[in-house]
């Protein structure tokens, strides 16, 4: 029966990916940037495009659709990268796709990198999610598990080896979710043959928010010299004026290279410097790094130099941000540079007409300048991790960040078994690994909302938790609980307590009069059995902009501005205790699966998926301001942000 044979199909596609989760991981992840030594060439853009609509979506590899122009396999169309899929065309069938689809681009590298044999040429994906597997001039390259994180593959022996032509890049990505999958999911074939064709299957998961694909972000070429910087890791600290860096470098394809380092201030000063490939800098009278509104100079950042030079001659230069900061936490406060710090911020998502995830600048610098007009000094990558760039932005604003992997709605049994745990280390690896050095980054969050009540979830979270803080001890780790469940078994091994409560909107809908009752009760419950820090890392209700009533109604701005309020005079209470921060959902409307509970999406934005106002924004502009003002450190434009 079709559907029997596309179960078999489904479970050989993803065969390989399970196979290779519980491979170490080989090599750094450092930004791809331009230098003395290297060249980047983004080849994002438009591609050619074909979805695999066959029934058991195989047919691409069947027909090996890799080893010709894809134009020649079939109909192609054209699709941007980055982008989603999803919404680019008018096709419902596209919108809702489930499978492989497969994407070709012809770019031509520049001939010096080919003919230079001590190039090496790397080409790299920001992102696609969620199973890609990757050809270059029909030759397989490399291929990866999971979305939201980038890969990449030395390419350079298979552009020596079919040189003259343009280099046909050919992507193949698929975005079904099994039980074993960040984010989790399921594939339910549909069997009774009145009511469904033959072979009708639909994707089920368990998060609020559209599935989208594609390749998310941007592909990149880029070269290094042959011996090369692999990977930089970089902590800090300070003791009174003494900014402490230390560093280490990992070079490739030379045994013994010279290494030097040089840190410098923003007006190009040498402030410390350094030889060798491990050691620690020392820089006087440091300008440390502060969140936004919290010092007088936020976000200050140095520049870290790199040069590794191999006994050939040949010099590899990488140019790395540093901000010197410390993060503490105690069983009451969150300390950075040994000063209470408090969230006030939002948690977001990378959704937005018509690119769905796909990366925009004009989108990221809207949003950052939204956030700092509403005085945020903080958002979590609610539930996957985020683009680079918008870290590095993060960086230069001062804008700190709750780093969250893509480990949403593990409901099942199931998803607690090893391979699930094998690949969720993986990931976690590959996270710390890639923003491991970004100073706006306080916190790894290793999951949102679980089944944590489950007998399997205290191994999983104690590994989960303990391997996080084996790759960074320099950072606390959390995860993102629910209010109901009494019986948490990761809790203990965290170090903060996060908590997404949605009192009178799923819980006694319509009562506003009990959000400060309920809420107390929850923060006492929870302090007094963990004795942790607690973050309210969710909370709000659905408002659908330009909807009104008064007295306020569910799903109108009152409505939500109420419901804000009366968590804002808990928060006023326990803030003086133990409650450390407080993260509204949602930063703006964003799109989700078709449900009779979604009317076009979620709607719990206080700013429109369009990035217009809610009452809220200006509920929460005025709050966050008077927070931050409390402080008395913020210089007096910053004191007036009306002005």
């Amino acid at each position: 029966e079709t559907g029997s044979q596309s179960k078999r199909a489904a479970k050989r596609v993803f065969l390989a990916a399970l196979c290779s989760v519980c491979q170490a991981l080989q090599g750094g992840m450092l930004f791809p940037t331009e230098s003395p030594s290297r060249e980047v060439k983004d080849v994002s853009g438009l591609w050619s495009f074909r979805a695999d609509l066959s029934p058991e979506r195989s047919r691409g590899f069947e027909q090996q659709w890799y080893k010709s122009p894809l134009a020649e396999t079939g109909p192609v169309i054209d699709m941007p990268v980055p982008s989603s899929f999803n919404d680019i065309t008018q096709d419902a069938k596209i919108r809702d796709f489930i499978g492989w689809v497969w994407y070709e681009k012809d770019v031509w590298v520049p001939a010096r990198w080919i003919q230079d044999q001590g190039t090496r040429i790397v080409l790299r994906v920001g992102s696609a999610h969620y199973y890609s597997v990757l050809w270059v001039n029909g030759v397989k390259v490399t291929e990866h598990v999971g979305g939201h994180l980038p890969f990449e593959a030395d390419i350079s022996g298979v552009l020596r080896q079919t040189s003259g032509s343009a280099c046909r890049i050919t992507i193949a990505v698929n975005n079904t979710l099994t039980l074993e999958t960040l984010p989790p999911g399921t594939i339910q074939y549909m069997n009774d043959r009145s009511r469904y064709p033959a072979g009708y299957f639909v994707q089920n998961t368990n998060f609020d928010f559209f599935n989208y694909a594609g390749i998310h972000r941007s592909v990149l070429l880029y070269t290094t010299p042959k011996a090369h910087i692999d990977d930089i890791t970089v902590e800090t600290t300070f003791s009174d004026n003494i900014g402490l860096v230390s560093f280490n470098v990992s070079v490739l394809g030379s045994s013994k290279p010279a290494v030097k380092i040089t840190l410098s201030a923003q007006d190009g000063r040498c402030v410390a410097s350094a030889d060798g490939s491990r050691g620690v800098l020392k820089v006087t009278d440091v300008n440390l790094w502060w969140p936004y509104l919290m010092h007088e100079n936020p976000a200050y950042l140095y520049s870290m130099e790199v040069q590794a030079t191999a006994e050939d001659g040949q010099t590899d230069v990488y140019t790395l941000a540093v901000g010197i900061r410390t993060v503490k936490v105690t069983s009451t406060q969150f300390l950075i540079n040994n000063k209470p710090f408090y969230f006030h911020g939002v948690n977001k998502h990378e959704d937005a007409d018509i690119r769905g995830k796909g990366f925009d600048w004009p989108l990221v610098v809207k949003d950052f300048n939204l956030m700092k007009w509403m005085g945020v000094n903080s958002f979590r990558t609610s539930h996957y991790p985020y683009a680079e760039e918008i870290l590095q932005m993060a960086d230069r604003h001062g804008i700190v960040i709750i780093d969250e992997c893509p480990g949403v709605g593990i409901k099942d049994i199931r998803s607690f078994g090893n391979v699930s745990l094998a690949h969720h280390l993986t990931v976690m690896e590959e996270l710390v690994r890639r923003d491991k050095n970004h100073p706006s980054v306080v916190m790894w969050s290793v999951a949102n909302e679980p089944a944590s009540e489950m007998p399997p979830a205290g191994f999983y979270f104690k590994e989960l938790v303990s391997h996080t803080k084996s790759l960074d001890s320099s950072r606390p780790v959390t995860y993102i609980t629910a209010s109901n469940y009494a019986r948490d078994l990761g809790a203990p091994y965290v170090d903060v307590i996060c908590v997404n409560s949605y009192l009178s909107w799923y819980h006694d809908p319509g009562h506003t009069e009990l959000i400060s009752l309920q809420l107390n009760t929850q923060f006492d419950d929870w302090y007094g059995k963990y004795q942790k820090p607690i973050i309210q890392s969710e909370y709000g209700a659905d408002a659908v902009p330009g909807l009104h009533s008064d007295p306020p109604m569910m799903f109108t701005e009152e409505y939500q501005t109420t419901v804000l309020q009366n968590y804002h005079n808990v928060f006023d209470q326990k803030r003086k205790e133990f409650v450390i921060g407080e993260l509204i959902w949602n930063f703006a409307d964003f799109m989700t699966t078709q449900t009779i509970t979604r009317v076009v999406g979620n709607k719990k934005g206080i700013f429109t998926r369009q990035r217009q106002p809610k009452a809220g924004a200006f509920l929460l502009r005025e709050r966050y301001w008077r927070i931050a003002n409390e402080t008395g450190v913020l210089p007096t434009w910053a004191r007036y942000p009306c002005l």
